[in-house]
């Protein structure tokens, strides 16, 4: 039974053609027996092809189900027209007004329809039986149009839940591309985000190892106890960004437990502090003050201010000149946190907007005017008057939750 019910399931034409066939015998058999006809024509030869066309529309209904539809109106209205009697394969009738209504167009649905609510009153005119009364006959017709009538609403509601269910198919296939599109935003802007957080790292902390590594040779015969200090500089420099990239590269990780110390916490505002005595160890002079009164800032505000910082000093580093000077400001306004970083070098302004000075279009100041968009504040940058450069960037404020 399983393998002819997945049989009759993969062959729905197959399945057409069989009842077509039921249909064709059942009436071949009435139509030997002329006393079941209670009404129309006994001639076998108008009936025989009328019986045979409906059967086709029994075959056919799947593959052409308007064009059957019309052949079936068109024999309905030659069986009223020659008076051919009816016969079991007027149960075409009700298929065809079933399958258009459920798959066909449609002007084909509402034909189908009308033709089928016209159906028994016209056969009722036609072959009209004038022993019965007005009441007796209406209802006789009221009943032959029911299964009509039901056939079409059968269909209509196959059609209604077939449009629904795709309905519903199209929603989460759209809902899965939005969710996969979703996804992709957000690997690639946590991607950028990790991309600007090793910029800063690599680039800071290098730039420190450098300056430390050549001030070491510099110095390595005539003042071996600088050349050691140096040297100690570089190596905690270097451990400092290898804790820093290993958090970074942890959040890449699934399913792996974090040791303890392995990641550092993310900088703040205090460690600015921290980061200005590195910058002076390494030989840069920096004035570092705090104006306003300090308070608790959202983590994002404080990672966006340190970040800040320090790339304007990577930057001072890297193309202020060998005297360069710079000094940080940090204002504590009572809506905003204001920061301030100037520097009085001498290099040269080209090498400045390339790293990403006024023109931005260098990696370092995508970074700080991304950082700063994020939290909702302003960056300017610039060079100074003079000569030198300044950045001055207001953060908003938000009560920490």
């Amino acid at each position: 039974m399983q393998r002819l019910y997945d049989f009759l399931r993969r062959h729905p034409a197959g399945v057409d053609c069989f009842w077509a066939l039921v249909v064709l015998g059942v009436s071949i058999v009435s139509d030997k027996n002329p006393g079941t006809r209670v009404n129309g024509t006994d001639n076998l030869a108008l009936i025989l092809p009328v019986v045979v066309l409906l059967c086709g529309v029994i075959a056919l209904r799947r593959r052409a189900p308007e064009r059957m539809l019309l052949l079936a109106v068109a024999l309905g209205v030659a069986q009223l027209a020659l008076d051919v009697s009816t016969t079991p394969a007027d149960f075409a009738f009700l298929v065809i007004i079933y399958t258009v209504a459920a798959t066909g167009a449609r002007w084909a649905s509402r034909t189908a329809l009308i033709t089928g609510l016209s159906a028994a009153p016209l056969a009722q005119l036609r072959w009209a039986d004038g022993e019965l009364s007005m009441g007796t006959l209406i209802a006789v017709t009221v009943f032959q149009t029911v299964p009509f009538a039901l056939a079409w609403v059968m269909g209509d509601s196959v059609r209604t839940r077939r449009a629904y269910f795709a309905q519903l198919e199209e929603r989460n296939a759209r809902l899965e591309k939005e969710r996969e599109a979703q996804a992709k935003v957000a690997v690639a802007a946590e991607r950028a985000r990790i991309a600007r957080e090793l910029h800063d790292v690599v680039a800071h902390n290098v730039s420190v190892m450098v300056v430390q590594a050549d001030g070491a040779a510099y110095v390595l015969d005539t003042a071996p106890d600088q050349a050691k200090n140096a040297l100690e500089t570089i190596s905690s420099t270097g451990r400092q960004a290898l804790a820093e990239m290993r958090r970074l590269l942890g959040v890449l990780r699934t399913g792996e437990h974090k040791e303890a110390g392995e990641y550092v916490p993310q900088p703040d505002v205090q460690q600015i502090e921290d980061l200005v005595e590195q910058c002076r160890t390494s030989g840069l002079p920096v004035d570092f003050k705090v104006e306003g009164t300090p308070r608790q800032l959202p983590s994002g505000v404080e990672l966006t201010a340190y970040r800040i910082v320090q790339e304007a000093l990577t930057n001072t580093r890297k193309h202020g000149g060998p005297n360069a000077g710079a000094s940080v400001r940090l204002v504590y306004f009572d809506d905003g946190l204001g920061l301030l970083i100037e520097d009085d070098g001498k290099g040269a302004p080209h090498e400045l907007y390339e790293e990403g000075g006024f023109d931005g279009q260098g990696h370092g100041m995508i970074g700080m005017r991304e950082r700063v968009g994020m939290v909702g504040g302003t960056l300017d940058a610039g060079p100074r008057p003079g000569g030198g450069f300044r950045i001055s960037a207001l953060l908003p404020l938000k009560p920490a939750n």
